[in-house]
């Protein structure tokens, strides 16, 4: 994405720019067409110059439109065919100018037809980008909402007509009910703004009767029986640039609903009793649907869904994917990972008619590997993260260990939900908001942020609106997001619009009354009322939310689009309900339903073209959609091809705690501590066994440094080039001593100006009765740049060295809690150090993961700018690139063919093409080297067969 103000400044001319090459090659076009029968031939000079000029100015429309798309304004998949709608006019322009050239120079007839058929078919590709460039500013029904009975005013039409049907004496309450609900609902969507309870310009509030009937500062707007009579017909009639002339914002009125507007006020403007509904909204209410009759593919139910809306939209269902694209989908999909050769091969060779299904059910028993690749869903969606806003200053918890813990064992999604809305003390994160520093909105007080996470994550709903004023995009109103905000609070809170005081109290509530009243005085009591509202059965929204994200997340298309608007249609309501209504009925269990997803034949078929991110009004589903890789399985799928990425944890879910601290030398400047400068520093340590050696029955030794370090234990050197990429566990009880022993070690600190440096030391031993006795690097420890003599060694005079300087914990501190910084085999098996479980670093905000400042359900699909540089120019990438050919030089040697070949199966899942072989082979040279197969890693990892599921 491009974050540079002149580069998107230029961008946002695109729309000024793009005219005028329009112009011209459209003038171009029928200035070329007079000269088809060979006469007008003096027109030629003029269209080479607006050929030319033209073909000049696409170019330049292009690069600013190009410009314009990566600062992303626009996204989506209308944004992105409209930008190589625009390359491609650009293209054909130039083409079509080089080509007028030749033709004029040679004037051989081919060359004159060549010219002017690519002159017509620059002008077809500018107007499919021209209609497509209209959709995004203008809406996707610019074009056909001018057709007869098309557009916004069709309800209009269609009311206006059943009245005209019936004479007026004959119009029953429920018809007139009707036409007074539509008129509010034009109110609402073109008046609300400026004349609302919340907002009354010159007086008027158009939300209530008593407000209509009233009128403004002016008097009343109408007058009932008499529309011809009536101020507010006189005003919604005015031309548009009347000073009097409403609405003065937003859109104007169509003529059939001013002439609907017309015939209420007729008709005696009856107000009906119900509430105006002004948006459409999802029943709550959750009945499982009937299935539909079985079909050729099978009787699995999601299909049964998916074949009548197939056969509704008249479309064949496709073949299913083969057995290599299969494994590798659901390996990424259900735990995170690209399934090794061997598993491939091993899958591949299955000879199970239902093999798919066993394999799904396999992965989701990982239970470690698909807690690991899940968290980073939950963490989104929960807002949870490491580090960042407000974890500094205490001002927001992590609720890691809880959400893991729920992973592994597969907590039931409704008990995790009670558990985050009626917390215990290790989940109570989720509701505690970011406590901002300084002044800030009222809509971001914490209460306000616990009912706005809670509404989005939980429930689909947009609550950030009206958590200022009633909701522009929604039903939801400013009394309702203070009362669910006042759920959470410890006292009443004061209704604030836009920031500005009302004088009105809050009660708390629940959004939907009819689910549950909050009767509760106290915060704790409120918030077990509310957990017990929110996941009960007839609450159908909060499961129809979460298994359309769940469907989203496999599929790449939500049922319903965008996953948090979930009053919006879904392309099958069916399906969608079938989904929600199983996962509550079957316990809420979240495995179940992934299974039930993944072991669908519609979760099989062939990915078609990646999806937008917002809602396409004409989708079709035909099959899955293809998904870019997270930052996650990006980051996880290079550690596994190239050697770890990452060996700092920032959550260990093993959990071994270690009272070991980092330790370096002190270096000051100006009074002040800095980071340790580069260079050599010494370490010493004296301990003394509780027991005498013989007692001993156990003493092993762990220790890390960065960069490097010698250890001596008793004088005796044990290890060298220790380094906290791999932390070495040595042996020692042959070399401790009774009585007094010292730990020396000589760190060293690399580089060409101050960075940071630590040791990380820890020794335990156990005697033969199970006592045990524990030394810890820690500031007991002494340090000095250098010395003189066996400093090794003891006795040694040490009076002139310094105290250590503590950089960090074992758990806190700039290298991460080290994975392999622990005794003996693993509980968890952890190959490597999987990217959930670190520390936003750069590499990973690059590929796409967020800040989690805000609730995050769904990332953009499309690469931005910054990953683009980033995996052609970043440094992280380039070093385990050039470490990671190395390791695969070393373990295949000069052998090209078959290194080529583990390449491909390890990273693309299958062998080489002949093609394929012989690009690489050529790429490689007869003897390898570090840089060549660096460069095919990298070719390989940016090829969108490996970037994307497929």
């Amino acid at each position: 994405m491009i974050d540079f103000w002149p580069l998107e400044l230029l961008g946002r001319l695109h729309p000024l720019v793009v005219h005028f090459p329009i112009a011209l090659l459209l003038v171009a076009l029928v200035m070329e067409s007079a000269t088809l029968t060979g006469r007008r031939q003096s027109l030629r000079e003029g269209i080479t110059w607006v050929v030319d000029i033209g073909a000049a100015s696409a170019i330049v429309a292009a690069v600013f439109g190009w410009l314009l798309f990566e600062a992303g304004t626009y996204a989506g998949q209308t944004a992105a065919v409209h930008k190589w709608l625009g390359i491609s006019t650009a293209a054909l322009a130039g083409a079509t100018a080089v080509l007028h050239a030749i033709a004029r120079r040679r004037a051989r007839k081919s060359l004159w037809t060549g010219y002017r058929l690519a002159l017509a078919a620059t002008c077809l590709v500018l107007a499919a980008a021209g209609h497509l460039g209209a959709s995004l500013t203008h809406g996707a029904d610019y074009l056909s909402s001018a057709l007869p009975g098309r557009g916004e005013d069709g309800g209009a039409v269609a009311l206006l007509d059943e009245f005209e049907a019936v004479p007026a004496a004959q119009h029953t309450i429920e018809q007139l009910d009707q036409l007074n609900l539509q008129v509010r609902a034009l109110f609402a969507h073109r008046c609300y703004r400026c004349h609302s309870a919340e907002e009354q310009e010159a007086g008027l509030a158009l939300d209530t009767e008593s407000g209509v009937r009233t009128g403004g500062d002016s008097g009343p707007i109408l007058i009932a029986g008499r529309a011809a009579d009536s101020e507010i017909i006189r005003r919604i009639e005015l031309p548009r640039g009347h000073d009097d002339a409403m609405p003065k914002k937003g859109q104007i009125l169509t003529r059939k609903e001013a002439d609907l507007i017309r015939l209420w006020i007729d008709l005696g403007a009856h107000w009906a009793d119900e509430e105006a509904a002004v948006f459409p909204q999802a029943p709550l209410a959750l009945e499982r649907p009937v299935l539909p009759p079985a079909h050729i593919p099978g009787s699995h139910p999601v299909d049964r869904f998916v074949n009548a809306y197939f056969a509704k939209n008249d479309i064949r269902w496709p073949e299913a994917v083969s057995d290599r694209v299969f494994v590798r989908r659901a390996y990424l999909d259900a735990v995170g990972l690209l399934p090794t050769p061997a598993q491939i091969e091993e899958y591949v060779r299955r000879p199970e008619a239902d093999k798919r299904a066993q394999l799904v059910g396999e992965l989701l028993a990982d239970s470690h590997n698909y807690a690991q690749h899940w968290l980073s869903f939950w963490n989104d969606l929960l807002r949870n993260d490491y580090s960042g806003t407000g974890y500094i200053t205490g001002g927001r918890k992590q609720i890691t260990p809880w959400l893991y813990g729920a992973l592994v064992s597969n907590r039931s999604y409704d008990e995790m939900v009670q558990q985050l809305l009626s917390p215990t003390p290790a989940s109570d994160g989720f509701i505690r908001g970011i406590q901002w520093r300084g002044a800030f909105n009222n809509s971001q007080r914490v209460e306000m942020q616990a009912a706005q996470n809670v509404s989005q994550s939980l429930l689909g709903m947009n609550l950030k609106c009206a958590s200022c004023h009633d909701s522009f995009v929604s039903n939801l109103t400013l009394d309702q997001a203070y009362g669910f905000a006042t759920v959470f609070a410890d006292s009443v809170m004061e209704v604030f619009r836009c920031d500005r005081p009302t004088g009105r109290m809050s009660r708390p509530s629940f959004l939907f009354d009819e689910l549950g009243i909050i009767k509760a005085g106290t915060v704790d009591e409120r918030l077990a009322e509310l957990a017990d509202i929110v996941v009960q059965p007839a609450n159908g929204r909060l499961y129809r939310t979460m298994a359309n994200r769940l469907w989203d997340r496999l599929l790449g298309y939500g049922i319903v689009m965008p996953v948090d608007e979930m009053d919006r249609e879904p392309w099958n309501a069916e399906l969608l309900d079938f989904l929600a209504a199983e996962f509550r009925d079957t316990g809420a269990d979240l495995k179940r339903l992934i299974a039930l997803i993944m072991t669908s034949h519609a979760y099989q078929l062939p990915s078609q073209s990646a999806a937008s991110d917002a809602g396409e009004p004409d989708f079709v589903f035909r099959g899955p959609r293809r998904r870019g890789l997270s930052a996650e399985q990006f980051a996880d799928a290079l550690s596994q091809t190239l050697g770890p990425l990452y060996h700092g944890l920032a959550f260990d879910p093993e959990g071994e705690e270690l009272e070991a601290v980092w330790i370096w030398h002190r270096d000051r400047e100006v009074d002040r501590d800095i980071l340790p400068r580069p260079g050599v520093r010494l370490f010493r340590y004296d301990f003394e066994l509780e027991q005498p050696a013989d007692s001993v029955a156990e003493a092993r030794l762990l220790m890390a440094a960065d960069d490097a370090a010698d250890l001596y234990l008793n004088g005796e050197l044990l290890a060298e080039s220790v380094n906290f990429r791999q932390t070495r566990e040595l042996d020692v009880q042959g070399v401790v001593a009774s009585g007094k022993n010292r730990l020396a070690v000589r760190g060293e600190n690399t580089g060409r100006m101050p960075n940071p440096a630590g040791l990380l030391l820890s020794l335990r031993l156990t005697y033969r009765d199970s006592s045990r006795q524990w030394v810890f690097s820690n500031t007991d420890w002494h340090t000095a740049e250098n010395a003189t003599g066996d400093w090794m060694a003891s006795p040694y005079e040490d009076s002139t060295w310094q105290p250590a300087r503590s950089h960090g914990s074992f758990d806190r501190n700039s290298w991460g809690r080290l994975a392999d910084f622990r005794y003996g085999a693993r509980r968890v098996p952890m190959p490597f150090v999987r990217a959930s479980l670190v520390t936003q670093d750069p590499f990973l905000r690059a590929l796409g993961r967020p800040t989690r400042e805000n609730v995050v359900t769904r990332r953009a699909s499309e690469a931005a700018l910054l990953q683009s540089l980033e995996l052609t120019n970043g440094d992280f990438l380039a070093g385990h690139l050039e470490s990671g050919a190395a390791a695969w030089l070393a373990s295949h040697g000069s052998d090209t063919e078959s290194l080529i070949g583990r390449l491909y199966s390890t990273i693309l899942g299958r062998p080489p093409s002949r093609r394929e072989m012989r690009t690489a082979t050529r790429a490689l040279g007869q003897t390898p080297s570090e840089e060549s197969v660096a460069d095919l890693l990298w070719a390989m990892f940016l090829s969108p067969e490996f970037r994307y599921i497929y």
